[in-house]
């Protein structure tokens, strides 16, 4: 896992436009110009917060396999998540059921218990999205809510601070 770089763009793309992948994330599939903005999004949290999205890649082979990470996107959703940072995750449709996420996942966290030892995170999710609610499980999220997000039904869940 690493930061993004110019060149993850068209990766980031194929995956992003693929429609198995937003069924549970807004269900349209993200134009080109959308995807460049959630990249330039992507290096802006980490210039200006510390924290951001990490690409993940195949350890043999280098294959883009999606991407993980943390965010402040300063959500108009209800319940609020009051500040926590927020964990993230999509891969391509080659590495789901394989485990990457909930390893992903569970690298991104042993890196915010260092950064954060005394902070919660949160994530959402759409209550019909079951691979992402059991990555969430496995990595130690509790539901603490349900409420809406532009519209959608989401499942709130956080975790509690220090290693799970």
């Amino acid at each position: 896992m690493r930061p993004h770089v110019l060149d993850d763009y068209d990766d980031s793309f194929a995956m992003w436009s693929n429609p198995e992948v937003i069924r549970f994330i807004g269900g349209q599939p993200f134009t080109r110009e959308e995807v460049w903005a959630r990249l330039l999004r992507y290096v802006g949290h980490w210039t200006l917060l510390g924290f951001g999205y990490w690409v993940v890649r195949d350890k043999t082979s280098g294959r883009f396999l999606g991407e993980v990470g943390f965010a402040n996107f300063r959500r108009q959703i209800e319940p609020p998540l009051d500040g926590m940072p927020e964990v993230g995750w999509a891969l391509t449709p080659a590495a789901h059921g394989r485990g990457y996420a909930t390893e992903a996942v569970r690298a991104a966290l042993r890196w915010a218990d260092t950064q954060w030892p005394a902070t919660d995170t949160a994530c959402i999710i759409a209550p019909d999205n079951s691979a992402s609610l059991r990555v969430a499980q496995k990595c130690g999220y509790l539901e603490w809510a349900r409420g809406s997000y532009k519209g959608k039904p989401t499942i709130h869940l956080r975790r509690a601070a220090g290693p799970g």
